[in-house]
């Protein structure tokens, strides 16, 4: 068993896979948290695949250098996210309309981009689906400190997204500027989306923000201990994940979100919030 469990960690490139996967599984369920509960996993969705032409240009500017990719795709998406949120304020539109928009533009222009140059095609397919295995060290410090970023923003303005997140009214009398904490958490999952980027890709992304978060609201009544289960249950996935596709040859980021789902769905039929809804 003990050779079982420390056979795929012989490897450098497993450790550091196991470490930036740690790490999104980590921040996921904590901004995923705030997603879930406003309703907002559509938003996360449209951030993912906003990132598409951030992503090539990174690729053709940097040379195929991962660490420039990552940072053209984080300006990308929180340009994006800004954009979602200032289309909803003018055009006097409902939010999932000017996110709606704003993701059908940039995704056709990432596939334009990545159609027209052939050469670059294939090795763009990994951040669709990601490729985790393929992490260098930099890339590691730059996942990280990202980590350290969005944790520390979330920690320092918690009690103000929350107020702002579930009683605007209330946020507005004790006069918490509520556009700017929006534009905030818009940031947050933007810096998310792109922190999972490597790990599970643009097309598994939004499972990673907000599978294990659910299973958090499942087991959980208040705020943070949802978050707590959440980072539990992503960091398992994460770590159960890496040794399913090691011993079974499939790709890492689904076997990552596959996990999830199947902790999810086992929470689903035995947590208590399940069994009192049966039993009324």
């Amino acid at each position: 068993m003990i050779e079982y469990l420390v056979e795929p960690f012989a490897f450098p490139f497993m450790i550091r896979a196991l470490v930036a996967a740690v790490l999104a599984a980590a921040v996921c369920p904590v901004v995923g948290t705030y997603v879930v509960l406003r309703g907002m996993a559509f938003l996360g969705d449209a951030l993912a695949h906003s990132i598409l032409p951030g992503v090539a240009v990174g690729y053709l500017v940097g040379r195929g250098d991962r660490s420039t990719v990552l940072w053209w795709a984080l300006g990308t998406a929180a340009g994006a996210a800004l954009v979602m949120g200032a289309v909803a304020r003018r055009a006097r539109l409902k939010e999932d309309t000017a996110i709606g928009i704003v993701l059908a533009a940039m995704f056709a222009l990432g596939i334009a981009l990545i159609s027209s140059v052939r050469g670059y095609a294939v090795d763009l397919t990994h951040f669709l689906f990601g490729n985790v295995l393929a992490v260098r060290a930099q890339e590691l410090w730059l996942i990280g400190g990202l980590a350290g970023g969005v944790l520390l923003t979330v920690a320092l303005f918690h009690r103000e997204l929350v107020v702002a997140s579930f009683d605007p009214v209330l946020a507005v009398n004790l006069r918490l500027p509520v556009r700017a904490l929006h534009n905030l958490l818009l940031l947050l999952v933007a810096a998310t989306v792109v922190l999972s980027l490597q790990v599970v890709g643009v097309a598994l992304t939004l499972a990673l923000l907000v599978t294990p978060p659910a299973t958090g609201y499942l087991l959980a009544r208040r705020l943070r201990h949802m978050m707590g289960v959440g980072v539990a249950a992503g960091v398992l996935s994460a770590v159960s994940g890496i040794y399913l596709s090691y011993y079974t040859g499939i790709a890492t980021g689904p076997s990552i979100v596959l996990v999830a789902t199947g902790i999810f769905v086992l929470t689903l039929f035995l947590s208590p919030r399940r069994r009192a809804f049966l039993y009324r």
